[in-house]
């Protein structure tokens, strides 16, 4: 047993390099055909530790970033900061736990077809727990890796969970098929060649469900602020003279700067500094998106982004406000019973009021911006609220991010290609501003047009076209969130347990 399980947790380290490498789109079929494999001949209870260490795995090799943001920034000791990763992730791994151990109870072993439908949907509703259970944590689900895959085909139809599904069905068909030492080769073979067939013939399926909106020049400025001198007051006059510096001379109509790159209220900024920092946007031609805080002790604070032009200067507040409303436990906001882990840190954390899931957008140059704040874009089903109407629905993503918490790590990477797959499940460009990286511009089609170095202070010009128009992942998830994909779990668990019952 100790043996199996080791191996399940290789395979779900090697998993986890999909969601980074994207060339490697194939792996996961391999390591996920391991672990059905397995799973099939155990009993519930080995089952379950097959599915807690390839989740551990998994989540291990694919989340170590964290331990930079807890030791490194937080100074928590080593060995607190290792234990307490490893705790997130066997805690995340328990939904694929019991995902297994009710696949082995359910499962058909005379029908391999059967058995891999019921392993896609047991694998299916694991990751939609760990995606909205306490929130939320869905980093590095299967569907990331398959973003230069066949199967990305799928995400404008299915989104990033129904992509995992489908990983999760072929590559259990195939195990299982072939492990059926009873049948002949060929008969043993069919559910790999079916696989394969569908993979090849995946592509065939792509079809643009937007269509074209005008263009639109953008700067997006990479500031490139260590993460332990983002809010030194020591260093805050250089970085706001950088930043006034590089708003002043970005050549693009629309000019989109970090998450906090002012990490200060305006109201904590000099009059004259304010001035100096929104004079290019005051005038005709000229907009800009700037990561800020907002709020009051009375009102509570937000990580907002504020939006500036001519026609936001006869406002309230004199901008577009866009308030973030999916937190991050620990960094904005404390879970209860938990304020005792944050005091060992010295990291500046604070319990942040949340924005309206469905947030009007920034309309400049003839397009619709809608921002979202660093790790909402890994909630697909959250971005399709906001195109529940077409005549309303953005026409461009804009994501600022400060990921500078996590290093030079994988993290950077990573949150590339979430944003790649939020571009192709919902066929909007979209425009990444970030601190440290990656800083890009993606088009519609999941695919990088233009990007910086990470870990550079630069400015990158480029242009996007803007899209109109729904896909069918915006329709279904924009009215009912992710219930259709759960409705499919139960529907096929509780047909695998009717099955069961009458055998």
């Amino acid at each position: 047993m100790i043996r199996d399980a080791a191996v399940a947790a290789a395979a779900g380290a090697a998993f986890s390099l999909a969601a980074t490498h994207t060339s490697l789109w194939w792996l996961p079929f391999l390591c996920i055909g391991v672990l059905a494999w397995r799973a099939a001949g155990s009993r519930p209870l080995q089952a379950g530790v097959l599915g807690l260490s390839f989740g551990s795995g998994w989540l291990g090799a694919a989340t170590w970033w964290l331990y930079i943001s807890l030791h490194d920034y937080g100074a928590l000791p080593a060995p607190l900061a290792v234990a307490a990763v490893a705790a997130l992730c066997m805690a995340l791994s328990a939904y694929l736990a019991l995902a297994m151990a009710v696949f082995t109870r359910l499962q058909r072993p005379h029908s391999p077809a059967a058995s891999a439908l019921l392993f896609g949907a047991l694998w299916l509703a694991a990751e939609l727990a760990r995606g909205v259970i306490f929130t939320g944590f869905p980093w590095a689900a299967t569907g990331y890796g398959q973003v230069d895959g066949p199967l990305a085909t799928l995400a404008p139809w299915v989104g990033v969970y129904g992509i995992g599904f489908v990983v999760a069905v072929l590559a259990a068909a195939s195990a299982l098929g072939l492990a059926r030492a009873a049948q002949r080769w060929a008969v043993r073979a069919a559910p790999l060649l079916v696989s394969v067939a569908l993979l090849i013939g995946a592509p065939l399926i792509a079809h643009d469900f937007s269509t074209p909106a005008g263009r639109l020049d953008v700067s997006l400025l990479q500031t490139n602020v260590a993460q332990n001198e983002k809010f030194a007051t020591e260093r805050l006059p250089l970085a706001l003279a950088q930043l006034e510096s590089a708003l002043h001379a970005a050549r693009g109509p629309l000019v989109v700067a970090p998450e906090t790159a002012i990490p200060l209220l305006p109201e904590q900024l000099e009059p004259a500094a304010w001035a100096r920092l929104v004079a290019p946007f005051r005038g005709q031609g000229k907009a800009a998106l700037i990561g800020l805080p907002l709020g009051s002790y009375e009102a509570g604070y937000t990580n907002s982004v504020a939006g500036l032009s001519a026609a936001t200067a006869a406002l309230p507040a004199g901008f577009y406000r866009y308030d973030k409303q999916h937190l991050v436990p620990f960094g904005e906001f404390i879970p209860p019973g938990f304020r005792w882990f944050v005091a060992m840190m010295n990291i500046p954390l604070g319990d942040f009021a949340r924005g309206p899931l469905a947030a009007p957008s920034f309309a400049f140059g003839g397009q619709r911006i809608a921002p979202n704040i660093c790790y909402e874009d890994l909630f697909g089903e959250e971005l399709a609220l906001r195109f529940t109407d077409p005549t309303t629905a953005p026409t461009v993503l804009a994501n600022v991010s400060n990921i500078a918490w996590f290093g030079d790590s994988i993290a950077i990477t990573q949150h590339l290609h979430i944003s790649r797959l939020r571009a192709l499940e919902l066929q909007r460009p979209m425009l990444r501003a970030t601190n440290t990286g990656a800083t890009a511009v993606i088009d519609h089609r999941g695919q990088v047009t233009a990007a910086l170095p990470s870990f550079t202070r630069a400015t990158l010009d480029a242009g996007v076209e803007g899209r109109n128009g729904l896909t069918p992942f915006a329709r279904w998830a924009g009215r009912w969130g992710l219930a259709p994909a759960l409705v499919l779990c139960l529907a096929i668990v509780a047909l695998a347990g009717r099955w069961r019952s009458a055998s």
